[in-house]
Order: C-alpha cells, then sequence, then structure tokens
C-alpha cells in the first residue's frame, strides 16, 4: 500500500513497484512485509507500506464502482432477505418496473430468495431487508474498493477490529 507524505492512504501497488519507489528515493518503507529481496549489491525487506517523500495531491473519485464482487464484500456474502449464503444480486425494486442499478437498489441474495421474489417488492411479498443498501464508504472502500486488506495496514485504513482482537480487548 502506498502512503502520501501525509500518511493518508492513496492505492495499493504491487511489491515490485513498491519496490523501484523505495530504490529510487520516492518513497520509504514504514512497514515490512514477509521476506527479503536480493540483488548482487543489497537486501532489502519487502515492503508492505511505504510513504512517499513528497506530497502528491490526488482528486479522489467521489463514487465506488458498482460491481457483483462488491457487492458480496459490502453485504458480507449474505443473502439481504434471509441470511443464507448468496449466490446472486438483486434488484429490491426490480429493473423491469424501472428499478435503477445503483448501489442503493442491489442487494446480494441466495438463488431461492431471488427466484421467489421474482418481479416483484419485498414489500409486496411482505418481506424485509435486513439492512438498507446503500453505497460502501470510508478510507478502506475508496483505496482497496472490494479487496481483502491486509492485517498490516489497519493502522491507515481505520478498519473494524477483528472478532478476536475485540475479544482480547473486552
Amino acid at each position: 500500500m502506498v502512503l502520501n507524505a501525509t500518511y493518508e492512504p492513496l492505492c495499493v501497488v504491487s511489491v515490485r513497484r513498491a519496490t523501484i519507489l523505495v530504490l529510487t528515493a520516492k518513497a520509504e518503507a514504514v512497514s515490512d512485509g514477509e521476506g527479503i529481496l536480493h540483488s548482487v549489491h543489497t537486501n532489502l525487506p519487502v515492503p508492505s507500506v511505504v510513504r512517499l517523500t513528497r506530497y502528491v495531491k490526488v482528486p479522489y473519485r467521489t463514487h465506488i464502482g458498482l460491481s457483483r464482487r462488491a457487492i458480496f464484500a459490502r453485504d458480507g456474502g449474505r443473502c439481504a432477505y434471509c441470511r443464507g449464503s448468496a449466490e446472486t444480486i438483486d434488484h429490491v425494486f426490480p429493473r423491469s418496473r424501472g428499478g435503477l442499478h445503483a448501489w442503493e437498489n442491489v442487494v446480494a441474495a441466495c438463488a431461492k430468495c431471488n427466484h421467489s421474489k421474482g418481479d416483484k417488492t419485498p414489500a409486496e411479498l411482505g418481506w424485509r431487508l435486513h439492512q438498507v443498501p446503500a453505497a460502501p464508504r470510508g478510507v478502506a472502500w475508496r483505496v482497496l474498493g472490494h479487496r481483502t486488506p491486509d492485517p498490516r495496514w489497519a493502522d491507515w485504513l481505520d478498519l473494524p477490529a477483528a472478532p478476536a482482537e475485540r475479544a482480547e480487548a473486552a
């Protein structure tokens, strides 16, 4: 992951790109990953997080792209109707009836619920959503999208604590 000079997360890059940034003095390693890179003259720990040495102004996109994988990540892989394992996506207000393909109208669903719902709204069936669908927010979604974050990035992404960490804190 690449941090701006102000320690603000910018993006995720490959190990090769992070190493080149460190070797060309455009960035410094803040956190090391696993392993060591060897060359004829130098041994360098694999960088996990690098910080740019100069501030870069970045115009951020205000919206996060809608994709099937991102819907599953937002909904935790669970059906919005029965909380079972999700296999498909569903438009809460059907597209055939004017529903939009937007974060606020798309949820993850199991095949059974999706088939049973058909071309109706949850209200017409007497169903309720366990969560109101909305566009994801936060630094982690802006930087990572639907990718799974490396645990070593938690300090910079304001990630929620893992269940084991919450138990230890209590």
